[in-house]
C-alpha cells in the first residue's frame, strides 16, 4: 500500500484530502505545516508528498526544496495543492522540484487520477 504525507494547515482540508486518499486505498499521514511535515519525513518513507503552499512555519515551496535536498526524497513525487494559481507561483514550485501543481478546491477523482500517474 502506498503511503502519502498530506500537509495542510487547514484541518478541514486535511480531513477532505485524507478521506479522499484513504477511500482510494492509500495510507495517509497528516502534517499541520511544512515544519511538521519535515519532521515526519525524517522518520518514515513516503511514496508521495501532497502539500499546501501557504502555511505557517514553513510553506510548501520551502518544504519541497528541503525534501529535494534529502537523497531519500530526490525522486519522491511532490504535489502542491493550493489556492495559488499564478504562473509565477507554479514556476517557483517547479523550480523547487515539485512534480505537479493542483489548484483548490480539488476534484477528488482528479486528485486520485494525478496521484496514480505519478506514483509508481
Amino acid at each position: 500500500m502506498y503511503s502519502i504525507l498530506a500537509v495542510d494547515d487547514s484541518a478541514s482540508m486535511r480531513q477532505m484530502v485524507t478521506f479522499t486518499l484513504k477511500s482510494a486505498g492509500y495510507n495517509v499521514v497528516e502534517a499541520v505545516d511544512g515544519q511538521d511535515a519535515w519532521e515526519k519525513a525524517g522518520k518514515s518513507d513516503f511514496d508521495l508528498v501532497l502539500t499546501d503552499q501557504n502555511m505557517p512555519r514553513m510553506d510548501g515551496i520551502s518544504l519541497t526544496k528541503k525534501l529535494r535536498d534529502n537523497p531519500k526524497f530526490k525522486t519522491t513525487p511532490i504535489l502542491i495543492l493550493t489556492t495559488e494559481s499564478s504562473d509565477q507561483m507554479k514556476q517557483a514550485g517547479r523550480g523547487a522540484g515539485a512534480t505537479g501543481w493542483l489548484v483548490k478546491p480539488f476534484d477528488p477523482a482528479k486528485l486520485i487520477e494525478v496521484i496514480k500517474k505519478v506514483v509508481r
